[in-house]
């Protein structure tokens, strides 16, 4: 049973920094694609950033590029999400995902994700 665990949320003034951790057990990622989504209240889950560390490849929402940088530690089975210049309209639940089946073609959609983890809240305030 895979699980993923978030952890580094907390409040923040604008422009300042978080760095998101996510722990996968139950099953090494080295081959999956590894997502973050957000949440902001009264809107739908949005797409954030992807990595699969298997041909080092990331992609990133228009409104964070620039801004967040999305790695990970095969090693540590962990992903993070290292977030910068943080804005007010950055606040929201962040979600960790993994697609096992590795297609990268489909990182972007919420859909093609197997596994979530439980959220971690990010308030920025201005």
């Amino acid at each position: 049973q895979v699980q993923l665990v978030e952890s580094g949320g907390g409040l923040v003034q604008a422009g300042g920094s978080l760095r998101l951790s996510c722990a996968a057990s139950g099953r090494t990622f080295d081959s999956a694609v590894m997502g973050w989504f957000r949440q902001a209240p009264g809107k739908e889950r949005e797409f954030v950033a992807a990595i699969r560390l298997s041909g080092h490849s990331t992609s990133y929402a228009d409104s964070v590029k620039g801004r967040f940088t999305i790695s990970g530690e095969n090693a540590k089975n962990t992903v993070f999400l290292q977030m910068n210049s943080l804005k007010p309209e950055d606040t929201a639940v962040y979600y960790c995902a993994a697609d096992y089946s590795g297609h990268w073609y489909y990182a972007t959609y919420e859909r093609a994700y197997h596994y979530w983890g439980q959220g971690t809240q990010v308030t920025v305030s201005s």
